[in-house]
């Protein structure tokens, strides 16, 4: 069977037919154009695949994209833009192809020590001794336990993002922002940029501080000596700047020449750190058994500089006298013992203990709590007693070590997460991993509990080994100006200050060079419009621009010039990126998206929400209103990629979030209908598209736009005749149109369209399907068929009925507005005027609701809105305006009233010619839709009758309808070609029936329907061009369907009245009266409201949907 049916295909086409004649698309995954038809037929000749033959193009077999699949290349692109880069690249085979190098790094040289020197900083060397001196052991393993736990959590949430499918290179923000859209990737991906750039400013300024303080201190501009108090904190202040400022250019440099050295640097770098942990860890086994001696000179209970004095001591004793010291001159005013002194110095001994007790001494027990300064406190001794006088003047203060910065426990927060971070170095690799979902997860988790055991170990062994007011002393000014750390470290204090200057600044250098590649990576991502300069650089994909903007930056940091200023600053814009991560891996979890399949599986939702709420919760410890400026900026960032980036679809979460919230709100909407109170319309937009598929009506959008103020469900559809598979391009075109308009129009809601075998079948499936579940719309919105008169659009205006008709049988609003071409564009403003309505009928408050919806748009803000109602003979008009005002005040609507009194009059002899022109258009409008045969055998039928009744019947009676009904005087026997004999009928019972009854006037009448009548049916007034008069009409008129005359004449009525009073309004709305309910009457019933609205420029009918949509309750 399948070998007959491939020969026939072949004996019809051939090996070499071109099939439909339509240019194939080229695989996503193979390059396959240029393989001839024969060449494929002899490709898969013996392979059983025959019957794929035809789609192997677009469908290449499986055997032939596995070793694709399986090697695909971590490259920034995602896999949409790599596989569109190799297909360009196959395409120019002049151009030699790169190899691509294999990634070959394994989880130790990938994840582990990259992630080991970014933790390891400037924090552990300047900061860690003076954080547990003032937070005490036990605070500061508070800090360290919780900052570490929140990287840990973030760590396994990264985990399991990382390993959900191939990672691009990139880091937290290609997870971030294809796990929770463009929106958040963009703002959380700006806040990591920013704080990877604040953490190089922090590093340089971390190297500087090694630099003057304890490397170079004479290297210094602003000379420090000599200066106490403000003067000396601002000239350490402008070294720092001055000298952060030439580092940070020279840095940059480096970074512009040639990334290459840094990341060659990176292992001595690496090196300098871990050398220096261990140093201290054998310092700290050594204290054991033979502690260093630092002594620290104590006068009373107070820390003294060490500098400027060898002995500490007041006096001492040479060649069998007493001799003064050094210390001695600094405090008192000569050198002799009788010299006056500071009253301080005077009255307390100096005393000189052990600065390095060592880890025996049994010291921890005096550094278990907090010791908190205020700023300019000295560093006192715990368990001195001193002799001070409250009241005495502090003199020689800047001979004590005091507190440069007021201490508290947020602070230390805010200064030591930094030290934490860093977790990402490996994810920001994973394009170098041989294994990326195995080596991510190990490394990173492993480097964070690492570094944990080590910090939580220091502040141990810290508080165990060091003496609290040295721990205190932020620069060591206390132990002749060294490192408090340096003095812990084995052998030799300067193993920790070279090591940590040396990783200070290679640490600052990586951060150079990742954050241009961080911000390159979202510029070239065009999520961020005004960002897009920066994805340039130079012809190697070196970010230049990113560079300067990073070093711009970075120098904001350096201008602020304070290590523990810039901290918290970087602190809050890492612990927003790792909330995110949380966030992303919780949201993935909890939706379950089918995607979500990761490879790391020790990962769960309430571990992600309790890492958010550690990152959350260590944002305002730090500092709530650098936490507050943080989330502002990413706010805006967010924002501004929501309403002005480019849309990407990634797949991500918060999508999945949108459609979970969605189906929950759609299930609570349909348990019951909305409450009078919550009513607001839902529009159905029913739109026709010309034969470019462009939208006929534009202004409707307008209009839509100004009722719904932006608000509630809208709905734009329109309908293209033809079958789903041959018109499904014009389909896109049409909806792609309709989405154009409704983004020009500012209109908010969807675009659907409908393929139909007819414009009404379309129409009436557009009004049953629309919408989804309780979201349905319940008014529908059409234009009115101007050109229902013309022969040619006889089908549209047929069509429109039979929308009234089913917006009434659902039960929904029709709004209908005429002259739809001047109603106003959203950018037009009216400055006065006035909106008037004509209730007639009650429509459920449909007409009190809808000009209050318009007043709220600019458009019509600045018109008044009036309400007329009319009263018969029977009504009190006065006592209807009232209750209409009480009505109106307790709806809340300012509008005035005017009762309008439309008294009984005789129907007058236009009306009469009105109704019998509409009905004579009518018979003429039937016949037109007869066939050719069909019209023959009507004419013929109806001529045959006509005959047979005239010879059976009163002929008397049929002369006299001749006299008036044939001026020239000529018979049907005489002239049948020209004249058509046309019949209406009201009843059942015919004249044309062979029982042959006589007609009643009221119930059936013949006419004839000549040219010249034609001519005055089109002229409108019979008074015009010299037609009968009206007694010579008479007998037409008796013949007449009375219930058309009377409904004529209440369109005329109300015409006329409306005319007098609105003919000058802006809009005028009134109730649109109900269709026919047989089709008999469907062009009668379009004549009627033509009528009815002659004359008006903006008129918008009205059709309420049968329940009331406003109340006067609460």
């Amino acid at each position: 069977m399948l070998n007959n049916m491939t020969d026939t295909e072949e004996g019809e086409g051939g090996p070499n037919s071109q099939g439909d004649g339509n240019p194939k698309e080229s695989s996503p995954f193979i390059n396959s154009s240029s393989a001839s038809d024969v060449e494929k037929s002899q490709q898969y000749d013996g392979k059983n695949m025959a019957l794929f033959e035809e789609e192997m193009d677009n469908s290449p077999m499986v055997s032939s994209i596995l070793s694709s699949l399986a090697n695909y290349s971590n490259l920034p692109q995602g896999s949409k833009e790599h596989e569109e880069a190799e297909n360009e690249e196959g395409a120019a085979p002049s151009k030699k192809k790169p190899a691509v190098k294999a990634p070959s790094l394994g989880t130790l040289m990938g994840v582990y020590l990259p992630c080991i020197q970014n933790i390891f900083g400037v924090i552990l060397f300047l900061r860690m001794t003076w954080m547990v001196g003032i937070g005490g052991v036990f605070g500061s393993f508070i800090i360290v336990f919780m900052c570490c736990s929140t990287t840990m959590l973030t760590a396994i949430s990264m985990s399991a993002i990382a390993t959900n499918g191939v990672v691009p290179a990139g880091g937290s923000y290609y997870m971030i922002s294809r796990s929770l859209g463009p929106e958040f990737g963009g703002a959380v991906g700006i806040c990591f940029y920013l704080g990877t750039t604040f953490a190089g400013a922090m590093y340089i300024l971390g190297a500087i501080e090694l630099l003057l303080i304890y490397i170079l201190p004479q290297a210094a501009i602003f000379k420090m000596e000599g200066l106490e108090g403000a003067d000396m904190e601002a000239a350490m202040l402008n070294n720092m700047r001055v000298y952060g400022t030439i580092v940070l250019s020279f840095m940059a440099t480096v970074v512009f020449v040639g990334v290459k050295y840094v990341n060659k640097l990176a292992l001595v770098f690496l090196a300098c750190v871990i050398l220096s942990i261990l140093a201290v860890y054998a310092g700290v086994i050594k204290t054991a058994f033979e502690p260093p001696v630092f002594p620290v000179c104590i006068l009373g209970n107070r820390t003294l500089i060490s500098k400027g004095f060898d002995v500490c001591a007041k006096v001492i004793e040479r060649d069998n006298g007493t001799v003064t010291t050094k210390l001695w001159k600094i405090f008192c005013d000569s050198e002799f013992l009788n010299a006056t002194c500071d009253e301080y110095f005077a009255n307390n001994n100096v005393s000189e203990i052990q600065g390095i007790p060592g880890v025996s001494s049994g010291i921890l027990a005096e550094n278990l709590f907090g010791y908190y300064l205020e700023k300019g406190n000295f560093l006192e001794k715990r368990g001195i007693s001193a002799m001070q006088d409250p009241d005495a003047p502090i003199t020689n203060s800047n001979r004590y070590v005091l507190a440069d910065i007021t201490s508290f426990f947020t602070l230390l927060v805010g200064i030591y997460f930094p030290s934490v971070t860093g977790i990402m170095a490996g994810s920001n690799r994973s394009g170098d991993l041989r294994d990326a979902q195995k080596s991510i997860p190990i490394g990173t988790i492993a480097a964070i509990t690492t570094t944990s055991i080590v910090y939580m170990s220091a502040v141990v062994l810290f508080g165990a080994c060091i003496e609290g007011v040295v721990l205190r002393d932020k620069f060591g000014e206390g132990v002749d100006g060294n490192l408090v750390i340096g003095t812990l470290a084995w052998p030799s204090p300067w193993v920790i200050v070279i090591g940590s200057f040396f990783s200070t600044c290679g640490a600052g250098l990586q951060s150079l060079t990742g954050a241009p590649r961080l911000l390159q990576a979202i510029s070239r991502d065009s999520v961020i419009p005004f960002l897009k300069v920066f994805g340039h650089g130079k012809a190697n994909g070196e970010p230049t621009w990113a560079l300067l903007l990073t070093a711009s930056i970075c120098e904001i940091g350096i201008i602020i010039a304070s290590l523990d200023a810039v901290a918290p600053i970087l602190s809050m814009f890492f612990l927003m990126c790792y909330m995110f991560v949380n966030l992303a891996c919780a949201l993935q979890t909890l939706l379950r998206t089918p995607n979500w399949r990761p490879r790391f599986k020790f990962y769960h939702w309430a571990l992600s929400f309790l890492g958010m709420s550690l990152c959350l919760s260590l944002m305002f410890i730090c500092s709530w209103y650098y936490a507050i400026v943080a989330m502002v900026i990413a706010t805006c960032i967010y924002k501004y990629i929501e309403f002005a980036g480019a849309e990407k679809e990634w797949g991500d979460g918060i999508r999945g979030i949108s459609l979970s919230a969605a189906r929950f709100a759609l299930m609570r909407l349909e348990e019951g209908p909305p409450h009078t109170k919550n009513w607001r319309p839902q529009i159905m937009v029913l739109v026709s598209m010309d034969s470019e598929q462009n939208v006929e009506q534009p202004r409707l959008l307008s209009l839509t736009n100004q009722l719904k103020a932006g608000k509630g469900l809208t709905i734009v559809g329109t309908s293209v005749v033809g079958t789903f598979l041959n018109n499904h391009a014009e389909a896109q075109k049409a909806d792609q149109s309709l989405r154009k308009l409704m983004e020009t129009e500012k209109v908010k809601g969807f675009s659907q369209v409908v393929i139909s075998s007819n414009l009404r079948d379309g129409t009436s499936h557009l009004i049953q399907v629309g919408g989804l579940g309780g979201l349905k719309h319940n008014t529908v919105l059409v234009s009115w068929p101007r050109t229902w008169k013309q022969a040619e659009d006889n089908l549209r205006f047929r069509n429109f009925i039979e929308v009234v008709r089913e917006t009434t049988a659902a039960s929904m609003a029709l709004l209908v507005p005429k002259n739809i071409a001047a109603y106003p564009s959203n950018g037009e403003r009216f400055t006065e005027g006035q909106i008037d309505v004509w209730w007639i009928v009650h429509d459920g408050g449909m007409l009190m609701l809808l000009p209050f919806l318009l007043r709220q748009h600019k458009v019509w803000r600045k018109c008044k809105m009036r309400i007329f109602t009319v009263a018969q003979m029977d009504d009190n008009s006065i006592q209807m305006k009232k209750d209409l005002i009480t009505f109106l005040y307790h709806l809340r609507i300012d509008a005035e009233v005017e009762v309008v009194e439309m008294h009984d009059s005789d129907i007058s002899a236009y009306t009469y010619e009105k109704t019998l022109v509409m009905e004579q258009r009518s018979q003429i409008l039937k016949q037109m839709h007869l066939t050719k045969n069909e019209m023959e055998r009507e004419i013929q039928s109806i001529t045959d009758s006509s005959r047979g009744s005239i010879r059976r019947k009163n002929p008397s009676n049929l002369q006299s309808q001749q006299s008036s009904e044939e001026p020239a005087g000529v018979s049907v026997e005489e002239k049948p070609e020209e004249e058509v004999q046309l019949i209406h009928n009201k009843n059942p019972t015919s004249p044309t029936t062979p029982t042959g009854s006589a007609a009643t006037p009221g119930s059936a009448v013949q006419m004839t329907w000549t040219d010249k009548a034609e001519t005055q049916a089109a002229a409108g007034h019979p008074e015009q061009g010299g037609v009968k008069d009206i007694f010579n009409m008479k007998p037409e008129w008796e013949s007449l369907n009375q219930s058309n005359v009377r409904r004529m004449h209440t369109a005329l009525r109300l015409n006329e009245v409306i005319m007098k009073k609105s003919k000058e309004a802006k809009l005028v709305l009134l109730n649109m009266p109900g269709p026919p309910k047989n089709r008999m009457g469907e062009e009668n019933y379009m004549e009627f409201l033509e009528v009815l609205t002659e004359g008006l420029n903006r008129v918008l009918l009205v059709r309420g949907g049968g329940r009331e949509v406003i109340t006067i309750y609460s």
